[in-house]
């Protein structure tokens, strides 16, 4: 039967979505004591800027990728890790742009405009769990906008204006207009969403069973069914795109109601995916960061990662 909205309590379905997380990925890769994170006493910009590295530097510290995307503005490819935003450029030069926060969720919604979550550098005197925050000058600074101290948003979608995200804290799916005020979908475990950009109403979520898909915009969503996928991005156009445990890329024409193998992502469990578009495609691993100029076919690493 479908999954109504709320359909197990807060702490089941976190615990699922855990155990699901531990299954695929190196977990929230937050190795540092709750001491270290401590909490705030406001919520205004908790970024800095500077702090940028040469390529080498940034390259060897590197590890535990939780997002990617393509920044309109400037065209280089932004990489959340466990130890801050990386920007790479098309010769393989790296940097990171701003602190080194623990990035979860995280998705470019625009130019020089992205959306995040996760944990806060050591001795920033953050919230533990940072809710959603956002950065208007490419990652430099990043500013509080809602649920500081609540939730760590794993996955982020923002479409045509609106934003979904999936609350780990809570184990549910939050949808808002705005950034500060949130509608709480449906309770579910999952490790990443992604969201229809023709039709907002059709939201996708990756579950042990496999993809659950919701027609009512996450307030329901029906059973899980295969292939069993950790991440999953939606390209403008249609074009479907997601990877499986070991690597394997799956290609959908029609939403995910079919699937078809593309190829396989070298380098271990899978961390991150971005459809860039129909046929480009990004996606890290243990090894790195891989794009695909040919809908999934090949893969060329862009950015090597450190294994810890």
């Amino acid at each position: 039967m479908p999954a109504r909205s709320r359909p197990r309590s807060a702490a089941a379905a976190a615990s699922a979505a855990a155990i699901l997380l531990a299954a695929v990925l190196t977990g929230c890769s937050d190795d540092s004591s709750p001491d270290e994170h401590g909490s705030a006493s406001s919520a205004e910009s908790t970024g800095s800027a500077g702090h940028s590295h040469g390529p080498e530097a940034s390259v060897g510290e590197i590890s535990h990728i939780h997002g990617l995307g393509v920044n309109p503005g400037d065209g280089r490819l932004y990489v959340a890790t466990h130890r801050g935003v990386i920007a790479v450029d098309d010769d393989g030069s790296a940097e990171r742009v701003g602190d080194t926060a623990d990035y979860m969720g995280f998705t470019v919604a625009g130019k020089d405009t992205f959306l995040g979550s996760g944990h806060p550098a050591e001795g920033s005197g953050d919230h533990a769990n940072r809710g959603l925050i956002r950065s208007t000058d490419a990652g430099k600074t990043w500013t509080s906008l809602s649920l500081a101290g609540k939730s760590d948003f794993h996955a982020l979608e923002e479409v045509d204006g609106t934003i979904y995200g999936y609350d780990s804290t809570a184990g549910l799916l939050r949808v808002s207009e705005n950034g500060k005020k949130w509608d709480e979908r449906a309770e579910l475990a999952a490790l990443d969403i992604a969201v229809s950009p023709e039709d907002p109403g059709t939201v996708l979520a990756t579950t042990q069973s496999g993809v659950a898909r919701s027609t009512d915009g996450g307030k329901t969503f029906g059973d899980g069914s295969e292939p069993v996928l950790t991440h999953l991005s939606w390209a403008e156009g249609g074009t479907l795109y997601g990877i499986a445990p070991d690597g394997v890329v799956h290609r959908s024409a029609d939403g995910g109601e079919s699937w078809k193998k593309a190829g396989t992502v070298p380098g271990g469990q899978p961390q991150a995916l971005t459809a860039v578009d129909a046929d480009r495609v990004l996606a890290a691993t243990g090894s790195g960061v891989h794009e695909s100029r040919d809908g999934g076919k090949s893969f060329t690493r862009r950015l090597a990662v450190s294994e810890e």
